[in-house]
């Protein structure tokens, strides 16, 4: 099968070309092709903008144990739909993701069902360094140094010592500290505004945690990847970690702060927390200085009724993957940041720190994963048209400029928008991906 793209503007790692793209099987044949190159399907870009397909490298898809939440089949069509061709998804699923038969079992799940290519981590508990050493077909590590579900949690000293030096998988943490966050809920005990979150789950859990996490990776000599990057305090941390220390942020740190609260309530109730509108305007600066690597969504939904619950009852997670990329081209259209840069964050960005073959540019030979993207669609972002199982999104009544309105997964287009609308190929399924490591 081959595809031909013609009349695109190629967002490529030597900056934008105007050129074609031919895909053969799964991969990218040529550049730079001929327009009159015979192919099966083609395609005309018509001046759009074409990038690598979005690499979320933080998503709770909640399969197995949680589907009345969210599963692979709607997670993975609202990442299709949102230009998102790759994901890589937590442990704390239940059972939890903690050994090496839970692992695969996933993996044989998303091969019948996920529209998108396919990881997840596998989760690290103070008794399984066995396990983590002898991980296979996973990228990483994932260690809960804060609140999480079954034994997940690992708190404790002299387990992550031993984790950091036992282990040869890339590490990737939730940093909050276990101490400071019980402390302030009990001190916090007795309010149910919303808002105390936010004074629960403090700057100070937030860079406590940080800081010893970037400290056991340095005196270990081990690859250290700071998960959702919520405060301006912890981007000198990340700056003077050295080279083993990469990070993210996500959308909802970038956008929502504790101003929030009043208008949207519990459904941007987040671990870790959203901040101040200071910590928005310094979590963006970092990430354009490159102190910062990468965002991504962790993307968590819950159902709506369980959201309602009042605080500190209702659960924390929103969901994002169906939107994220427009957000960000969004901020491209305003001068915020350059559509290069939003390809190096979400797509060569996660590729690279997660040591993926053959994923997060346009180049020969890499897989023909490509979101074509419109930047003049203004669409408004409604819960009535999200994929993902939950329903709602906290963007809901937005307008935002700047869509995916075709995906292709390992050469097969499996979305598009025609005549307004969205269709899918669910019969096109993704694939596991494949690391250099591991």
């Amino acid at each position: 099968m081959k595809t031909l793209i013609k009349n695109a503007k190629v967002v490529t790692p030597a900056g934008i070309q105007e050129t074609s793209v031919l895909i053969e099987g799964t991969r990218i044949a040529d550049l730079d092709a001929a327009t009159q190159t015979t192919a099966d399907q083609v395609v005309d870009a018509g001046g759009k903008y074409l990038l690598p397909g979005v690499i979320d490298d933080q998503v709770h898809f909640r399969e197995p144990g949680l589907t009345h939440k969210e599963d692979l089949a709607h997670a993975s069509r609202a990442c299709a739909k949102g230009g998102v061709t790759s994901f890589l998804e937590m442990p704390n699923t239940v059972p939890n993701t903690i050994t090496q038969a839970a692992l695969e079992a996933k993996l044989a799940t998303a091969s019948k069902s996920s529209l998108v290519n396919y990881g997840f981590y596998v989760g690290a508990t103070t008794e399984n360094v066995d396990v983590l050493q002898h991980a296979t077909r996973t990228p990483g590590i994932k260690i809960f140094i804060g609140s999480s579900t079954g034994n997940l949690l690992v708190d404790e000293q002299a387990a992550l010592e031993k984790i950091f030096a036992q282990s040869t998988l890339t590490i990737c943490a939730h940093c909050e500290d276990e101490t400071t966050v019980r402390a302030n809920a009990a001190k916090y005990a007795n309010e149910t505004d919303i808002a105390f979150h936010s004074k629960v789950r403090d700057h100070e859990a937030a860079v406590i945690a940080t800081k010893r996490a970037i400290d056991l990776a340095q005196r270990h000599n081990h690859r250290f990847h700071v998960l959702h990057v919520s405060t301006a305090d912890e981007i000198e941390l990340i700056q003077n970690g050295g080279p083993l220390i990469t990070s993210e942020v996500c959308p909802h740190h970038l956008f929502f702060n504790v101003d929030d609260y009043p208008r949207l309530g519990s459904l941007v109730k987040m671990n870790p927390s959203v901040k101040t509108k200071t910590d928005n305007e310094q979590l963006w600066q970092a990430l354009c200085d490159g102190i910062i690597d990468i965002v991504a969504t962790d993307h968590a939904p819950h159902t709506m009724e369980e959201k309602r619950e009042p605080y500190p009852k209702c659960p924390s997670g929103l969901p994002a993957v169906e939107n994220y990329l427009a957000l960000m081209l969004n901020q491209v259209n305003q001068g915020k940041c350059t559509i290069e840069q939003v390809a190096k964050w979400m797509c060569s960005g996660p590729a690279e720190i997660w040591n993926m073959k053959r994923k997060g540019r346009i180049e020969v030979g890499y897989d023909a994963d490509l979101t074509l993207v419109d930047m003049d669609l203004t669409q408004t972002v409604l819960n009535e048209n999200q994929e993902t199982k939950c329903g709602w999104t906290p963007w809901h009544g937005d307008d935002v400029t700047g869509w995916p309105i075709a995906t292709w997964v390992m050469g097969k287009q499996v979305f598009r928008i025609s005549d307004g609308k969205s269709e899918f190929d669910d019969s096109r399924l993704g694939a596991e991906i494949e690391y250099t490591t591991g």
